[in-house]
């Protein structure tokens, strides 16, 4: 199936959902206006990997309506398993259909905001007016960008008034459960000054052979003096070719961390772009990835320095295994100007099998002088040496072979700053490597 110019769904389609949603008008323009521009943007261009057979556009039905949940106690058990024990505030999306919301009462006394998109559409207007696609992620950037924005259907919006610590996290979880579930997913974090917050996502497909395709976008963003942690574990099905667009734009003396678990079974497209733009801002993304079976895989991680005495730092490990191929492309880019900054990346890729294919590209793009910068790459098979000295003990070679996986992945997985990733990360390694 070729990747065309010709959309699934008409301007009439798109105005018929909006109506159903109960959008504003001037959101109901946005989409049409995004979805004339889809017709003639190009698709992205990832570097070394060929999309051009991909399918981004083509898919069963754009919105499936799912029962609800009346509380957590209902959801499946493999949605539970994953929802941190004693959540107070939590989000569960089911297909296209806003399932489930809890949030604590303390966070709704200091004026935090966390649900669904469409409900943030219709009832912080100007919040969404503000941060949908104006200094994050461009409509126009090409056809996937403006696709999302004509034809979301899903995501959630999180806001932290100024002045306001989080100590709890947020968790929202995104479960596919119809095998005809395409998703258009966009997720907006914002901490305003002086705050803090801390957001987890989970992508789960709980139905096999599935034909939709999900195309997710986060905006996160974190003003003067804010921090933003933001944990996803994504875990969708061998049928779903996926594109997802995490970016973050942190300003003076903010932070963004990223903590990626992206273990998707399908095709998929990421890219993660963190913007420095204030002085002494901070930007940090640990990502581990596992591919297996016949999947292809690109993953550009990129960290933008604009501000003075800022630090970035990109940390990857990724395994392939079976007849999977991966691109790793790390980016650190010094623009001028921002003088005393740091960019700093690490990437590791390990094959198992003969077949399997890892690149690791580290990238440095320096336009300053007063500045450091770095980077290390390796790309390689596991050592017979080490599964020689582990069988030597006794250990199966199925068994040593795990247990080189979660030592080599250990070093991200260990120092990932949201414990509740951490233990879901481990639990969809230990399967995927079986």
């Amino acid at each position: 199936m070729t990747v065309e110019t010709k959309l699934a769904l008409t301007e009439q389609d798109v105005r018929s959902y909006s109506v159903a949603t109960q959008e504003p008008n001037w959101f109901a323009e946005y989409r049409i206006r995004a979805l004339g521009a889809a017709e003639n943007l190009p698709m992205p261009t990832p570097d070394k990997t060929k999309i051009d057979k991909w399918n981004f556009t083509e898919f069963p039905v754009h919105s499936v309506e799912s029962a609800t949940f009346s509380s957590l106690a209902e959801l499946p058990e493999e949605v539970k398993s994953i929802v941190t024990e004693g959540q107070q505030s939590v989000y569960i999306q089911r297909n296209n259909t806003p399932a489930f919301i809890q949030v604590s009462d303390e966070l709704k006394l200091k004026g935090v905001i966390f649900t669904d998109i469409q409900t943030a559409i219709r009832d912080h207007e100007d919040l969404v007016k503000k941060y949908f696609m104006t200094n994050g992620v461009k409509v126009d950037e090409h056809k996937l960008t403006s696709l999302n924005a004509a034809l979301l259907n899903g995501g959630v919006f999180v806001y932290v008034p100024k002045n306001v610590v989080l100590e709890e996290p947020l968790q929202a979880v995104f479960m596919l459960d119809d095998a005809q579930t395409s998703l258009f997913n966009h997720t907006i974090v914002v901490a305003d000054t002086n705050s803090s917050v801390t957001y987890v996502e989970n992508y789960l497909s709980t139905v096999e052979n599935a034909s939709g395709i999900v195309n997710i976008i986060s905006e996160v963003f974190a003003e003067d003096n804010a921090s933003v942690t933001y944990g996803a574990v994504d875990v969708l099905d061998k049928g779903i070719t996926t594109y997802v667009n995490r970016r973050g734009v942190a300003n003076r003396n903010s932070r963004i961390e990223w903590a990626l678990g992206l273990m998707n079974d399908g095709d998929t497209i990421s890219e993660n772009v963190t913007h420095l733009v204030g002085d002494a801002s901070y930007g940090d993304t640990k990502t581990v990835v596992v591919g297996r079976g016949k999947q292809k895989q690109n993953f550009t991680t990129k960290v933008i320095h604009w501000g003075k005495h800022s630090e970035g730092y990109i940390l990857k490990h990724g395994v392939m295994k079976d007849e999977a191929s991966s691109i790793f492309n790390g980016i650190g880019k010094i623009e001028h100007g921002a003088t005393k900054s740091n960019a700093e990346q690490e990437s590791r890729v390990l094959m198992l099998n003969e077949k399997a294919r890892g690149d690791a590209n580290p990238i440095l793009l320096i336009d300053e002088d007063d500045v450091t910068a770095g980077h290390a790459a390796s790309v390689g098979r596991v050592d017979p040496l080490q599964l020689y000295y582990l069988m030597s003990r006794g250990i199966s070679k199925q068994n040593a072979e795990r247990l080189v996986i979660h030592g080599f992945l250990a070093p991200v997985v260990s120092i990932l700053p949201i414990e509740g990733v951490k233990k879901q990360l481990t639990e969809v390694i230990e399967r995927k490597v079986r």
